[in-house]
């Protein structure tokens, strides 16, 4: 739910920054600008919960908690990527391939009632993925309309 929040007052907040700085409406930047920022938030927890965040991955994946690291770094990189115009459209595919890799971690901790924040088996369970499923969906339907749709709908037209 935190993410979604952090989304939504971020593209409010950066539609009017644009606005006030363009003076016009850039909806595509504002949604990249806000996408970034969550980026950043999550990626921000991969480091301040990463005990957690380790129990949300299987048993037999190796360096956990490398991983998460490392996914948390990747994320902040495809935040830069997007604010980047010579790299929104390849920032914005690997990122929905990254959020389409996440999805199966997001069911395995729901599955498991992991609490990532705690560090416990005490989490929403199978109640979660009602919410995280369309979430991660509205996620990569957001990356695709800001970075990547109005790219090719340029090119079918060159």
């Amino acid at each position: 739910m935190k993410p979604l929040i952090v989304l939504l007052f971020a593209f409010i907040s950066a539609i009017l920054l644009v606005k006030l700085f363009k003076h016009n409406y850039d909806f595509a930047m504002s949604a990249r600008i806000a996408m970034a920022i969550m980026l950043v938030f999550t990626a921000i927890g991969h480091f301040a919960f990463t005990k957690g965040m380790t129990m949300m991955i299987p048993a037999f994946v190796p360096f956990k908690e490398g991983l998460v690291l490392l996914t948390g770094g990747f994320e902040i990189l495809l935040a830069t990527g997007l604010l980047l115009p010579q790299f929104k459209v390849i920032t914005g595919w690997t990122l929905i391939l990254f959020l389409m890799l996440m999805l199966p971690a997001n069911i395995y901790a729901a599955l498991s009632n992991v609490n990532y924040q705690k560090g416990t088996f005490d989490g929403h369970g199978l109640a979660y993925l009602w919410f995280r499923i369309p979430l991660q969906f509205l996620f990569i339907i957001w990356t695709y309309i800001s970075a990547i749709q109005r790219f090719e709908q340029k090119e079918m037209y060159v």
